[in-house]
């Protein structure tokens, strides 16, 4: 690789990490709990789009390749403890009523509500939990398809079903108590 090919790559590297910043910290911190893990886990993301940047193709957008990395790196990271890991969500988040209808929208989540939500969130399957990191992430049924590599009436069908589980765990679908 040339200076000047070496050069490109390092400015495109930079102008994709400062863009996407702020979604894979997200990532990491939905997948890591400790601040020493999410960490790690950044680090190891960076590494891999690293990595990966020659073999961007352009088929998808730029931000669902730096999710797909991502949320590989996050699951990767722990191999078969995965299953352990847990889902760790903010109660300011403004994402957080993405997981409820639109009808819910007003709906303002307690703490112990949000402590109950994340508890049902870490009890899904593997694949369950990082679809629902994405609906957090406020991505389309499309991007989120293409990240996870199943069809988008399959994730329509997924997210909505899980929406169901979720509102029929919490309360019985009252929020309100």
């Amino acid at each position: 690789m040339t200076k000047e090919s070496m050069q490109k790559k390092e400015e495109r590297f930079n102008l994709i990490v400062k863009e996407n910043h702020q979604k894979i910290l997200k990532i990491c911190k939905y997948y890591a709990p400790a601040n020493e893990d999410q960490k790690d886990i950044y680090q190891e993301i960076l590494v891999n789009i690293w990595k990966s940047l020659e073999n961007f193709r352009g088929e998808a957008q730029e931000s669902t390749w730096i999710y797909r990395i991502a949320l590989n790196t996050a699951m990767g990271f722990a191999g078969k403890e995965f299953r352990r890991m847990r889902i760790v969500i903010d109660g300011g988040e403004k994402n957080l009523y993405n997981l409820f209808s639109e009808d819910d929208s007003d709906y303002k989540l307690k703490e112990n509500q949000i402590n109950q939500l994340q508890d049902q969130l870490n009890q899904l399957s593997v694949i369950d939990k990082a679809i629902m990191s994405l609906v957090l992430e406020d991505l389309s049924m499309k991007e989120i398809s293409e990240i996870i590599g199943i069809t988008e009436p399959n994730v329509r069908v997924k997210v909505h079903r899980i929406k169901e589980i979720l509102r029929e765990k919490m309360n019985g679908g009252n929020y309100e108590n």
